[in-house]
């Protein structure tokens, strides 16, 4: 798999078209901080690591009735083009409804939480 984040954000897509409870896949520290960040932001219910030797992710996704709770998910940074951002060239999601998840030096943050803290990273996703 040559983009993690790119089968992460693919497979959260394609549970909430078919109204699946939860999603499995494999386990890296990078997208358990995307994950942990996601349920901070209210866009999934709770996510968990299980297994000891060969870990998966597990993620509980959220819904309003019939309706998933994320609208849309949109890979911004590829390893074809990587796309780096400064902390006062974060772009606003949606004007602001929608979340920007950045790689900076101190974590994986969302785009207000880097502005805050006044530091910029790798662009990855918007999440809205």
């Amino acid at each position: 798999m040559t983009d993690p984040i790119s089968d992460l954000l693919t497979r959260l897509r394609n549970a909430h078209q078919a109204l699946m409870p939860d999603v499995v896949m494999a386990h890296s520290k990078l997208k358990e901080s995307i994950a942990q960040l996601l349920k901070r932001e209210g866009y999934i219910a709770d996510c968990s690591v299980e297994g000891k030797t060969a870990k998966k992710l597990k993620l509980k996704l959220k819904y309003q009735g019939r309706q998933s709770v994320i609208a849309g998910l949109r890979r911004v940074s590829t390893p074809g083009l990587r796309r780096y951002v400064g902390a006062d060239e974060i772009p606003r999601v949606l004007g602001g409804m929608g979340t920007a998840i950045i790689s900076t030096s101190k974590g994986v943050m969302t785009g207000s939480e880097a502005q805050k803290q006044n530091v910029g990273g790798e662009l990855l996703c918007f999440v809205w």
